[in-house]
């Protein structure tokens, strides 16, 4: 059972930044889809990070030029770093890992392990 745990989420002024983190652990393949989703009350859970297998990173439409994501394999960690963040940003944000996998893009489907979330509450 792979244990996800996020960190680093608060409360922070139009315009600030966050740095978000997430540990995982008993992960039984070197190979596996990890990203990065977010929940507002009343609206869908979106993707905002995806790094696929290859290493490629795919965020979201709506953080495109303001967040980034990074993965260090050495140490199982997930990080997303949150710029210029905008009220609309406001949500619950988990992160997300799936069965060993090596076959390059991550579907959404994939992603069957969550942690518990993190509040991010951006003031306007």
């Amino acid at each position: 059972q792979v244990h996800l745990v996020e960190s680093g989420g608060g409360s922070v002024q139009a315009g600030g930044s966050l740095k978000l983190s997430c540990a995982a652990s008993s992960l039984t393949s070197s190979s596996y889809c990890i990203g990065w989703f977010r929940q507002a009350p009343g609206k869908k859970r979106e993707a905002v990070a995806i790094i696929d297998t290859d290493g490629k990173v795919r965020l979201g439409d709506s953080v495109q030029g303001r967040f980034t994501a990074s993965k260090d394999n050495a140490k199982n960690t997930l990080t997303l770093q949150m710029n210029d963040l905008k009220s609309d940003d406001t949500g619950l944000y988990s992160c997300a890992a799936s069965e060993p996998y090596d076959e390059g893009f991550c579907y959404s489907f994939l992603f069957i392990y969550w942690g518990q979330g993190t509040q991010v509450t951006v003031a306007s």
